[in-house]
Parts: structure tokens; C-alpha cells; sequence
């Protein structure tokens, strides 16, 4: 499919042609949602933990006689029940992570890449380009362009001016080709691809 490509400010810079096997898929947000739910848990730490009864340095001694004293009975003060005691069936340190086939995230991320062409949050510029490194440049070719909440992916390497322009920025994130995840893409209203961009997406699903 052909779509119109524009510059940094928001003026025309002429037209390209789409991979409709990337973007022009029917999005179907089962795989969307799967693939975020497997970015999210992988990031997860997992090194929560509280102490159990096996953790508590307490002395193993019976606390009192078995018989006799009117109370339940005790044989060690590191159960849960006492003051200091460990904690029932507290968090350990795990792994959250979860297996998710690559076939399924690499079509979930041409699905979460048409979908994003689909609803009107697509841009293509011809290249991610500043002469020097001026946040306030870049923030005003952003107002001019209309995008306030946007992810920018460039080809293999992100220009070091746009990038350090645009780390000062809110809710404004760029990344190299190698780096696009469907979590980001979901994240920001508005995805931003590089025309070297676009040319390595096309040769990673061929």
C-alpha cells in the first residue's frame, strides 16, 4: 500500500510503499494482549520474599508443657501465630516469566504494527535528522506535527543529536530498529518510523 511520508515539522516529504504482510493485517488483539502480558512478566524482578518459620532465628526449645496449662498447644515460637514469627505461605523469590513461542511474537508485533496503521497512529518520516542537539527545536517541530505522546524507532542506529534532543522530552521515547516491542508501541498514541526503519522491519519478516 502506498502512504504519504512527512518530515520532522509535519510538511509532506512525498510517499512510500507498506508491506501489507506487516501492515495491512486484520489486528486481533488476543495476540496483542499475549505479547504485552509476556513483555510485562519477563521484566518482572521476582525477588520479593518474606521470612518463613524456617527463616526466624528463635530457639527450637518447647515453649512450655504439652499438658496442663489451659492453652493450646505450642512446640516452637516461629510459627506464624506469635509475635516475630515467619510468615504463612508468604512470597518467595521466583521467576514470572513464561513461555511464549517467537513465531507468535513475531506475528504479534505485525499485528500490533497494523493496528496502529489502522487507527491513524502511524507517521513515516524520510529520516530522524537534527543538526545539533536543541530540545527546544524538537519540541517545536513536534508541536507543529502534533505529537505530544509518540514512539520513534530509527534504523540500526538513532542519530546521537534527535536522541539526546529528545530524552528531555515527556512521554516521548526513541529507539533503534532492533528495539521495537509491542509494548511500547501500544503504549504511546502515535508510532513514528524512519524509512531505514521500515526497510530493516521488512527485511526481518522476509
Amino acid at each position: 500500500m502506498k502512504f504519504d511520508m512527512t518530515s520532522i515539522d509535519g510538511t509532506a516529504a512525498g510517499s512510500l510503499e507498506l508491506d501489507d504482510a506487516i501492515f495491512g493485517l486484520e489486528p486481533r488483539e488476543d495476540l496483542i494482549a499475549r505479547m504485552v502480558r509476556w513483555q510485562l512478566a519477563k521484566r518482572q524482578a521476582g525477588d520479593h520474599k518474606t521470612l518463613g518459620r524456617a527463616d526466624i532465628h528463635r530457639t527450637g526449645k518447647k515453649m512450655y508443657k504439652q499438658k496442663g496449662t489451659g492453652g493450646a498447644r505450642h512446640g516452637s515460637a516461629r510459627v506464624p501465630q506469635f509475635r516475630g514469627g515467619g510468615r504463612a505461605m508468604g512470597p518467595v523469590v521466583r521467576s514470572h516469566a513464561h513461555d511464549l513461542p517467537k513465531k507468535v511474537r513475531a506475528l504479534a508485533l505485525r499485528h500490533a504494527l497494523s493496528a496502529k496503521r489502522r487507527a491513524g497512529g502511524l507517521v513515516v518520516w524520510e529520516r530522524a535528522h537534527l543538526d545539533e542537539a536543541k530540545t527546544k527545536a524538537l519540541r517545536e517541530n513536534f508541536a507543529n506535527a502534533s505529537l505530544s505522546n509518540v514512539l520513534i524507532i530509527d534504523g540500526a542506529e538513532v542519530d546521537a543529536n534527535f536522541a539526546h534532543a529528545a530524552r528531555n522530552l515527556p512521554q516521548v521515547d526513541v529507539l533503534p530498529a532492533q528495539g521495537i516491542n509491542v509494548y511500547d508501541i501500544m503504549r504511546r498514541d502515535k508510532l513514528v518510523l524512519t524509512r531505514a526503519a521500515i526497510e530493516a522491519l521488512e527485511a526481518r519478516f522476509k
